[in-house]
């Protein structure tokens, strides 16, 4: 796996880096700003974009628009978001665009090196990671919906659904079977009232719709 690594703090680009590198990814470009991540990316074309939320020289949203211009120029490109505060409106704008191999995380978790590495791995594979915060606050904003016919376990299920977790995943964090887990995933389906479609696409518009962004 190749990575380009976009972030303004010396010390966390260098931290960063070793993480990767120790997960066994290539760093192919570390760069500084929005600018000079968009070239690096065109000229390496990596499997994943490790990119700083807010950077030179507005430090607002440059990340985020680097990001989108990423993921409509580059779609095969992941793209995994780090931000020192929650900003749901960033976290909204990129997964309304394409939800294959997007996250976005605190850069908080970047501590617990397991679990980023983890959250990592899986965006580059092309799924989804988002911080439990991210999700939180997200869920602040809903009004009444059908969502509202879920029971407390299948918004459980769900919630760790749009954290990017496998079904395999989810039981294990649930303790409790995959065939439990899959039948939790057909009810919350079924009271979403979500269009026939494959199995996978039915699922990303239920995450869409639990965080508000569809």
């Amino acid at each position: 796996m190749r990575a380009v690594i976009a972030e303004d703090s010396v010390l966390l680009r260098i931290g960063l880096v070793k993480v990767l590198e120790t997960a066994g990814f290539e760093v192919v470009a570390e760069v500084a700003d929005a600018e000079a991540l968009l070239a690096a990316v065109a000229e390496h074309r990596p499997d994943i974009a490790v990119v700083d939320v807010r950077m030179p020289p507005g430090f607002t949203d440059e990340g985020v628009r680097a990001a989108l211009v990423i993921r409509r120029q580059w779609p095969g490109v992941a793209v995994l978001l780090l931000s020192q505060y929650v900003e749901e409106r960033y976290a909204a704008d990129l997964l309304s665009a394409n939800t294959d191999g997007v996250g976005y995380l605190l850069k908080q978790r970047v501590a617990d090196v397991e679990e980023f590495i983890d959250a990592l791995r899986r965006v580059a594979d092309g799924g989804t990671a988002l911080d439990p915060q991210v999700v939180s606050q997200l869920l602040v904003r809903r009004h009444s919906d059908p969502l509202d016919r879920l029971t407390r376990r299948e918004r459980e299920v769900l919630e760790l659904m749009a954290g990017g977790r496998s079904n395999a995943g989810i039981a294990g964090q649930l303790v409790v079977s995959e065939s439990a887990v899959a039948k939790h995933i057909n009810s919350i389906l079924a009271k979403l009232d979500l269009p026939k479609a494959d199995a996978d696409h039915r699922r990303v518009l239920a995450v869409l719709r639990f965080l508000g962004v569809a």
